[in-house]
């Protein structure tokens, strides 16, 4: 186990409850019509004796990857499903906003909990990302965040790093950023399933609980055991990673010998709900309604011990009701990411039990909306750091006719940096073929609209490092056409059978994706062709990817299998330099048409 110092001590919260007039768009899901009649808003009846039913607030969010300004175009929208059918979308999100928000909502409730489900850093814009994330730390610390699970991205950076944002110090490498040192996380960070390879115990503390006047709630969190998979080696170097509903299980009981029988699961594994509307109605009883996913079968096997779960990691946006293994609903919540929602959930507590009222738990998700005054204390906050990032961020490094959306199976910003990566290959290795590129790397559209006065159509370095945050290197690797193939079909076969993750590709490969059939039928191998000519699966290909897919990462394990390997440069150093060499202000780059693959539904 990594030696740390102590943490710093937990300080006061400030408890407050939501205000009808300020709670903006919601959806709301509950396990009983009411709470019980004696349920108290505070805990003593009459000035004398607690009541025996205590509501206690329980807000939450998750995959917050550093946003402290307003992420961009649909990064920075949801979606709200009306009575009648129709939709609209909602700008939203940043912490100026979130922090009102919340704070708004605590107000007039005396018991009232923080908590998040993981990813609050990583794969974050300039703004965080250029500082390892210590800004997003000083805002969590502002927001009064009580507790949080990690996720996969806490471990981007390794073990010492996210042991760095909890107990502060300054980075062993960048050093300080301003005259003071940075303190850490004035929270705990929750890492139950986490174990240091050769102690067998977790890196950082598995359970945290949270007491006031008697009451007391116990939080255990974990990361999806497929991190590994999909963070880079290094960032899980020397780590085990542990099945989360044994996990989970264990440390409920361990809570409930320590007389805490109030638990809730903070898990950074999510689900697909039916609808991309954040106040869908995932209880709805229709035919493919409700949620699928991870978080199903997980929350269908942790122990009845656990009151609630909190979970996050699919950027979705869900409240609904699974039942745990005795047959009874348990509320599962998640608000989408980026800030843009948070979650509002009642937990009714019985002073005589000390376990939670589950058949009156209420839960809704609230849209962060930008029509509120914005905090101050994070609007300076914002202003410090961007002080600090404007000479690096502000540069151009190309220019854009339309916004390059980074959604949908094939998406034009994919090509783009598949092309980008494939021209940067060539120069290394002129005998480069192509370049795959995986859509979990590209984290933002790029848009059209000026964002920060540089005029618009034009793309900076900070809106470069907001689509490609990673640092990862673009490497060359041979692979036979036998090979090539099998990492196409294992876009939807294997660890992607359940959620297929499809690469973006350079321009002149070419395949058809026939999502009627199922598993790795789905790729048409006849149909893979590269500059008009079948992919002959005995030759040798030249392909270009980042260092993550080098490694197998994203459940791709025959990209790791290529051999003659060469390291080259920064990813999105490629990509600056293709915007640069194919962009100008007289002559922008127009978005890819996103026509490389042919879908068949």
């Amino acid at each position: 186990m990594l030696a740390t110092p102590q943490p710093h001590p937990h300080r006061r919260r400030r408890t407050t409850r939501l205000l009808a007039a300020a709670a903006g768009l919601a959806t709301v899901g509950a396990l009983a019509a009411a709470l019980p009649s004696t349920a108290s808003a505070d805990d003593r009846r009459d000035g004398h004796r607690p009541s025996r039913y205590q509501d206690v607030q329980l807000l939450s969010f998750n995959d917050l990857h550093g946003n402290l300004e307003p992420p961009a175009g649909s990064s920075g929208r949801v979606t709200h499903v009306h009575e009648d059918g129709t939709t609209e979308t909602i700008d939203a999100g940043g912490v100026e906003y979130l922090a009102t928000h919340l704070r708004e909502a605590r107000k007039g409730n005396k018991y009232s909990i923080t908590a998040a489900g993981g990813d609050m850093v990583g794969a974050s814009p300039l703004i965080s990302g250029l500082f390892h994330d210590e800004p997003t730390i000083e805002a969590l610390n502002k927001l009064d965040l009580d507790v949080t699970a990690v996720g996969n991205h806490e471990f981007d950076e390794g073990a010492r790093e996210l042991a760095r944002l909890q107990y502060g110090g300054c980075h062993p490498t960048d050093g300080c950023y301003t005259d003071k040192k940075f303190k850490g996380a004035d929270f705990p960070y929750l890492a139950a399933n986490v174990l240091d390879e050769k102690t067998k115990k977790p890196i950082l503390k598995p359970y945290w609980v949270w007491k006031k006047n008697g009451v007391k709630v116990g939080f255990i969190g974990v990361t999806l055991e497929g991190t590994p998979d999909i963070v880079s080696a290094e960032g899980v170097k020397g780590l085990v990673f542990k099945d989360e509903v044994e996990t989970i299980n264990k440390y409920a009981k361990v809570l409930q010998r320590q007389g805490v029988k109030s638990i809730v699961a903070l898990v950074h594994e999510g689900g697909f709900p039916a609808s991309s509307a954040y106040n869908y109605d995932c209880d709805s009883p229709g035919a493919g309604d409700g949620i699928s996913g991870p978080i199903v079968d997980i929350a269908k096997n942790v122990t009845p011990q656990v009151d609630a779960l909190v979970t996050g990691h699919t950027h979705t946006a869900y409240v609904c009701t699974i039942n745990d293994p005795s047959g009874k609903p348990r509320m599962v919540t998640s608000a989408a990411s980026f800030g843009r929602l948070y979650t509002d959930t009642t937990l009714t507590y019985d002073r005589w039990t000390g376990d939670i009222a589950r058949t009156a738990v209420k839960s809704a998700n609230h849209v962060v909306t930008r029509d509120v005054p914005k905090a101050p204390d994070m609007t300076e906050l914002i202003s410090k750091w961007n002080t600090l990032a404007a000479p690096i961020g502000n540069r151009a490094i190309g220019h854009i006719s339309a916004d390059i959306t980074n959604t949908g199976t094939e998406s034009p910003l994919g090509d783009l940096i598949a092309d980008a990566q494939l021209a940067y290959g060539k120069e290394l290795d002129p005998e480069t073929d192509l370049a795959l590129m995986n859509p979990g790397g590209i984290r933002a559209p790029l848009t059209y609209a000026a964002k920060a006065g540089e005029g618009d159509g034009v793309v900076t370095y900070a809106e470069g490092f907001t689509v490609q945050p990673f640092a990862n290197t673009v490497n060359l690797q041979d692979f036979t056409g036998e090979q090539l193939i099998q990492v196409l079909k294992e876009q939807v076969s294997g660890a992607n059978t359940e959620s297929p993750k499809i690469l973006q590709v350079s321009s002149g490969l070419t395949y058809t994706l026939d999502l009627t059939k199922t598993g790795a039928d789905r790729v048409l191998a006849d149909s893979v062709r590269l500059n008009g000519a079948p992919i002959d699966p005995s030759a040798v290909y030249r392909v270009a990817t980042n260092s993550f897919l080098a490694g197998g990462g994203d459940g791709f394990p025959t990209l790791g299998q290529g051999t003659n390997d060469l390291v080259g440069g920064d990813d999105l150093a490629a990509l600056e330099k293709y915007l640069t060499a194919n962009s100008s202000a007289t002559n922008p780059i127009a978005p890819p048409k996103a026509d490389r693959i042919t879908v068949v539904r």
